[in-house]
């Protein structure tokens, strides 16, 4: 009976191990091997100059080296972290107030579903065609010069991407839109899933919102808070489609808005895969550790 029962679960298993099939080829085929050979080719020089390609030879970490000594690469991760900064603080600003709003029984708005899907509608717009959107609304004929000239603000067209910070807001401000909705579903789904006699026990002792805000909620959303710090940051390291779309892949005005994938990018047009894997090695070994952080702290939450 016994012998029974353990074959036919192993029949059952059986097909949960053919389903995983195609996953395990995709994942081995896209990823894995791709991974493997772009930290194999960190390890040599392999570019070309001119009409003669140099290499492939191994050169060790020279890559490494070379890569780490460079002022650019401390230049445009400086660039990076900025335009991140600049759209992660107002994403999490209003998508903590959102957050606190939807979830707020007391508040009972009204047509909650209709608004978080126009809240969400943003992060599934490809940022291609968000970045060709915003390059025409404010190009120097575009409609925003026209309406600050008809009000009166300005009295010649302002040249947004000619200037550095106003080039670095637009692409910060441009992420804040694609990603806050994201982050206001995450943010709500952990204070939904708050024990509310914490929070009527807080009304009770005649606490105020604030407090019950900065008492409660923040502390028992820190899992999230970091989840969502973390995976932004990441995302952010890995910038590239909107800076690239808005300045046509110069990084202009004065490589201000060149980041680190870009720089990437360039690499890897002039064949120099040596360079290329190098940075991808350096920002998976970047990535690696924040997402250990995510770990870390979630399981001590935990």
């Amino acid at each position: 009976m016994n012998k029974s029962k353990t074959s036919s679960v192993m029949k059952y298993n059986r097909w949960g191990y053919i389903f995983l099939i195609p996953f395990v080829v995709v994942y081995l085929v896209f990823q894995l091997i791709p991974l493997i050979s772009t930290i194999y080719n960190s390890f040599f020089e392999n570019y070309r100059s001119g009409l003669n390609q140099i290499g492939p030879n191994f050169i060790g970490l020279a890559n490494f080296a070379k890569l780490l000594s460079d002022k650019d690469i401390w230049t445009y991760t400086q660039n990076t972290l900025i335009m991140w900064i600049l759209g992660f603080i107002p994403q999490i600003v209003v998508s903590l107030l959102l957050g606190a709003w939807f979830s707020d029984p007391a508040l009972r708005l009204k047509a909650q579903g209709f608004f978080k899907t126009v809240i969400y509608l943003p992060n599934l717009i490809m940022a291609s065609a968000f970045s060709m959107l915003f390059f025409t609304l404010f190009s120097d004929s575009g409609p925003v010069n026209s309406i600050l000239m008809q009000l009166g603000i300005i009295a010649a067209p302002y040249s947004f991407f000619s200037h550095v910070w106003s080039t670095r807001i637009l692409v910060g401000f441009m992420n804040f839109i694609m990603w806050f909705g994201n982050t206001t579903i995450l943010l709500m789904a952990g204070m939904m899933g708050i024990d509310t006699s914490l929070y009527e026990a807080a009304q009770v002792d005649g606490a105020t919102a604030t407090q019950v805000f900065y008492k409660i909620t923040l502390p028992l959303l820190r899992p999230i808070l970091v989840y969502v710090l973390i995976t932004s940051l990441i995302g952010g390291l890995q910038m590239f489609d909107v800076p690239q779309i808005l300045t046509n892949g110069t990084g202009d005005p004065v490589r201000s808005s060149m980041t680190l994938i870009m720089y990437l990018n360039k690499h890897l047009f002039s064949k120099n895969y040596g360079m290329a894997g190098a940075l991808s090695v350096i920002l998976f070994i970047i990535t690696g550790v924040l997402s250990l952080i995510v770990y870390r702290v979630s399981n001590k939450q935990n």
